[in-house]
C-alpha cells in the first residue's frame, strides 16, 4: 500500500513498537486481526450515528499502523503465503465495513443521492483488488491504476472528516462519486493490462 519511499519510513516508525509486540508473544496475524476489528467497529459504530470525525480519525490512526504487522513478519522472518492471504483478505473485510458505514450514515438521514454514491464506491473498490487478484491468478499481472486502496481511503477519510466538523455532507457524497469513477477506470485500466497480456501470450 505504501510506496518505496513511505515503506522507508514506516520501518523507522514502526519498528520499535513492533519489537515491544513481539517480546509480548504478539504475532503479526494477531495485529492484523485487531486492526479489521477496530476499524470495523469504528466504522459501523460512529459513521451512522453522525460521529464522521470522530470515526474517520480513529479509522486513519488504524490505517497508519497498517504497516505494523509487516514489520513484525520482516523482523521474525516468519513472512508466509497464509500471512499475505490473511491481510488481503481483511483488508477487504475493513473496507466493506467502511463504506457500509457511510451507506447507513446517508441511509439514516433519507439522503439517497448519498447512499447511492457510497454503494458505488464501496462496488468498484471491491472490484479492483478481484481484479489483480484474478489476473495473478491466471498467471498474469494487474496492479496500479488511477485509484489504488491508499488512495481510495485517504479520499473517503479526508472527506468525512471534513464532513464530520460542519462542512456540508455533499462534500462527502462528490468525493465519494469521483471515487466511483476513479475505481472504475481502474477496473478498466486492469483489463486493459490483462487482455494486452493475453493477447501477446496468444501471438504466434
Amino acid at each position: 500500500m505504501l510506496g518505496v519511499n513511505g515503506r522507508g519510513v514506516a520501518r523507522v516508525v514502526f519498528t520499535p513498537p513492533a519489537k515491544v509486540l513481539i517480546r509480548l508473544h504478539v504475532t503479526a496475524d494477531m495485529v492484523t486481526i485487531a486492526g479489521t476489528l477496530a476499524t470495523s467497529v469504528a466504522a459501523l459504530a460512529l459513521f451512522p450515528t453522525g460521529h464522521l470525525a470522530l470515526g474517520s480519525a480513529v479509522i486513519a490512526i488504524v490505517v497508519c499502523g497498517d504497516a505494523l504487522d509487516g514489520t513484525m513478519a520482516r523482523l521474525t522472518k516468519h513472512s508466509t503465503r497464509w500471512g499475505a492471504f490473511l491481510d488481503s483478505t481483511l483488508d477487504r473485510v475493513a473496507d466493506a465495513a467502511l463504506f457500509a458505514g457511510l451507506v447507513f450514515y446517508f441511509a439514516l438521514r433519507d439522503d439517497m443521492p448519498g447512499v447511492i454514491a457510497a454503494v458505488a464506491a464501496g462496488s468498484f473498490g471491491a472490484v479492483v483488488p478481484y481484479a489483480r487478484a484474478r489476473a495473478e491468478a491466471l498467471g498474469m499481472t494487474a496492479a496500479g491504476g488511477i485509484a489504488e486502496r491508499s488512495d481510495r481511503l485517504i479520499v473517503t477519510l479526508v472527506a468525512a472528516f471534513i464532513t464530520g466538523i460542519g462542512a456540508s455532507r455533499w462534500v462527502l457524497v462528490v468525493a465519494l462519486a469521483v471515487l466511483s469513477v476513479a475505481a472504475a477506470i481502474t477496473v478498466m485500466q486492469r483489463a486493459r493490462a490483462v487482455w494486452i497480456q493475453g493477447a501477446e501470450s496468444a501471438a504466434p
